[in-house]
């Protein structure tokens, strides 16, 4: 079996290619990949090459495919692999959690999302990371890893009833939220799980670029959240002159749970002042580097019970929970996507991730486009029909993209050519 695939053989060196896969063993399963979402954590990975603690060493010699964020459906089992058969949906959950610290999309020859067809080997079976999917749309299936790690991000909250100082996992019920520096992808998801899964009353979203938060705004609406019990507010911070005042206010008298979604030490202080007692605060962003340093109140950490977690990705568990929340339609993966590509337009939208823009940027390996913007799909409508029926089908679905406008685009796109 033939594939094409994005292969990394160092750092910045992104190789597009054609080669042969080999036949599948009776403990693999061969799988044809219909998306797979780009992270920046594969930026960082592409940047560092074989310094980066998942790539392995020898990837001048042996590349490996990129792309953790996959989701496919299978075309061969194994005759030893029980419990998938041909045809069903299925997503790859990254994190296997060895020693080495491998995993797909980082570190093997035949496994990655970038990739038209990849062999699933042994490992992903045994640690139950290939996960069943039955979800309307390939692309939410792509973002199961990034709301997965919302999830885990939401798992790891805890609170104590101090009455009987029993101590209950996940985010105050009918509590306040402050998601800082939400903006951005993960904080997008992490708005969007407020409602349906973090049962918030409020959830503010705060940010300095007025335009990225105009545009979270469309992506996860006011509307919609007021729709689902939750109050949504996006507040541009740069306009405060007591930001801290302003958002203790905001949640009157502070919040229950605050998420700090961009690795700036005073981000993580102001999280704790606007802690109301017994807060939570979730230092979520992951720093770029190995030492960084933030300040705290350690007379609120004893006397007001404020209490620090720090999560960083997700687990099978997540996956298959997420999976049931998109199913569900209590997430809609949607609010998530701001563009879609093809398999050759992968290295430059991973290159250009030194400038972050929009949100996720979903890729389908088998076609032939290059990256576009939602937003762009009325003005290339004018000249191509295919542009015109998505900006129809995007509009239908409130702005957002859906596995109707998914399932056009797989039918009517131009295809890739080996």
């Amino acid at each position: 079996m033939k594939t094409t695939a994005v292969r990394l053989y160092g750092a910045n060196d992104l190789r597009i290619e054609t080669f042969e896969l080999p036949e599948i063993t009776d403990d693999e399963i061969l799988m044809r990949v219909v998306t797979d979402s780009q992270c920046a954590s594969t930026y960082k990975a592409v940047k560092q090459g074989t310094a980066h603690k998942r790539v392995p060493p020898d990837i001048a010699e042996h590349p490996v495919i990129i792309g953790h964020e996959m989701c496919g459906e299978i075309v061969k089992v194994g005759k030893n692999v029980t419990g998938w058969k041909e045809g069903q949906r299925a997503v790859i959950q990254p994190a296997l959690k060895l020693e080495s610290g491998y995993d797909p999309g980082y570190s093997y020859r035949y496994i990655g999302g970038c990739s038209t067809y990849v062999v699933v080997p042994k490992i992903v079976l045994d640690r139950g990371c290939l996960v069943h999917y039955e979800g309307d749309g390939f692309f939410e299936g792509s973002l199961v890893e990034s709301l997965g790690c919302v999830l885990r991000g939401y798992k790891g909250l805890y609170h104590t009833d101090y009455e009987t100082y029993t101590r209950y996992d996940g985010a105050k019920k009918g509590g306040k939220i402050a998601i800082l520096g939400g903006a951005g992808p993960m904080g997008i998801g992490t708005a969007e799980l407020a409602p349906g899964y973090g049962n918030a009353s409020l959830a503010v979203v705060t940010d300095v670029n007025a335009e990225r938060l105009a545009y979270a705004a469309k992506k996860c609406s006011p509307e919609a959240a007021a729709k689902r019990g939750t109050k949504l507010v996006y507040v541009n911070t740069s306009d405060m002159s007591d930001l801290e005042a302003e958002l203790i206010k905001m949640s009157d008298g502070g919040f229950d749970d605050v998420f700090v979604m961009v690795p700036i030490p005073a981000l993580f202080t102001m999280a704790e002042r606007i802690c109301r007692e017994d807060g939570c605060i979730n230092f979520f962003a992951g720093p770029a580097v190995h030492h960084i340093d933030g300040a705290i109140n350690l007379y609120r950490i004893h006397y007001d019970g404020i209490h620090v977690v720090g999560t960083a990705g997700s687990i099978p568990e997540d996956t298959v929970d997420t999976i049931k929340l998109l199913e569900n339609k209590t997430v809609n993966g949607g609010a998530l996507v701001s563009h879609i590509l093809g398999l050759r337009a992968v290295p430059e939208t991973i290159f250009a991730m030194e400038r972050p823009s929009g949100l996720k940027k979903v890729c389908y390996p088998s076609l032939d486009l290059p990256l576009v913007a939602l937003e762009d799909f009325e003005k290339l409508g004018e000249t191509d029909p295919m542009y015109a029926e998505l900006h129809r089908l995007v509009l239908k679905h409130d702005g957002l993209w859906n596995a109707e406008a998914e399932r056009y685009l797989l039918a009517h796109a131009p295809k890739l050519e080996n």
